[in-house]
């Protein structure tokens, strides 16, 4: 998706990439949003642990009532790209964390 990719090529993380994307479908308004998102980027702060991208798939759904998707979705979302620890991600350098955040857009997409 696009606007994940130009979000996260104008400075956001990538937990904020995928949030923002979807900003204009949630409960909160986008300063909350890109907010609560921004510890979650690198890793989980910078820890590189759970990808941002899966962690901000995960905050749409919640903020969105898509609390059974989540699941689904991280699968998808490891089987499109390898894994889900953004160490691993960055390591096997498939895809570039632009095109990461295109991609957990676009999962998002087939559900909300």
């Amino acid at each position: 998706m696009n606007a994940a990719r130009q979000l996260h090529r104008s400075g956001c993380n990538c937990c904020q990439s995928v949030v923002m994307a979807y900003a204009d479908q949630l409960p909160i308004d986008k300063e909350s949003a890109a907010n609560v998102a921004a510890p979650f980027g690198r890793g989980l702060a910078g820890t590189r642990e759970v990808c941002g991208c899966v962690s901000g798939m995960a905050m749409v759904c919640g903020l969105t009532g898509h609390t059974a998707d989540v699941r689904t979705l991280i699968e998808k979302f490891r089987e499109e790209n390898g894994d889900i620890v953004c160490a691993r991600l960055l390591q096997m350098g498939k895809k570039p964390c632009p095109e990461l955040v295109a991609n957990a857009a676009g999962l998002l997409a087939e559900i909300i």
